[in-house]
């Protein structure tokens, strides 16, 4: 795997642009925090509120600073807006394997074809920059909306694990799909 954290990472087409997240977006990312609380649902690490947001921006600059994922901010193009945020997380470097995941951008933005979109940025970058051979996605089996994204990018369904991570609703399952480089 060709990951080199030194380095700013800009991915963009005619539709997205996706920078390193900062914590100058913290005031753009507020907006969706205060009120947007659906968003944080079926999120393991929930953004909602202040306190929470400048929490998760930390833990994830940290994970880019540690070596193991690499937070964006997600711009749409066609609004001129910052519309939330994805990233690549549990980077095995072994196994040359990473995860993308910690994907959430407001309601203005959902069924825009946004997400596709920068998936397919993100995707591009793992399989033909890092060379990873694959990727993987996780979700809380009862996100359907989230689930039904996922199947619409030729992902494989693997299963689910049982009771797998603590959420802020108790246990969760979560289904696991991925995409092979081959």
């Amino acid at each position: 795997m060709k990951f080199d954290f030194s380095q700013a990472i800009k991915l963009e087409n005619d539709r997205v642009l996706l920078r390193p997240l900062e914590q100058k977006y913290f005031e753009n990312l507020l907006l969706f925090s205060e009120n947007e609380k659906i968003l944080w649902r079926y999120s393991l690490t929930p953004a909602g509120g202040e306190d929470n947001l400048h929490k998760y921006i930390e833990h994830a600059i940290a994970t880019r600073e540690n070596q193991n994922g690499y937070p964006f901010v997600v711009f749409d193009k066609r609004t001129q807006k910052i519309a939330g945020c994805t990233r690549f997380y549990d980077i095995q470097k072994v196994y040359n394997t990473l995860s993308i995941g910690y994907t959430w951008y407001g309601e203005e933005f959902q069924r825009t074809g946004l997400n596709r979109n920068f998936k397919q940025l993100l995707l591009c970058y793992a399989f033909e920059t890092l060379e990873v051979e694959r990727i993987e996605f996780r979700a809380d089996l009862r996100n359907k909306k989230c689930i039904q994204a996922m199947k619409s990018i030729d992902r494989a369904e693997e299963g689910v694990l049982r009771s797998n991570c603590t959420s802020t609703s108790g246990r969760r399952d979560s289904i696991v799909l991925s995409i092979l480089k081959s």
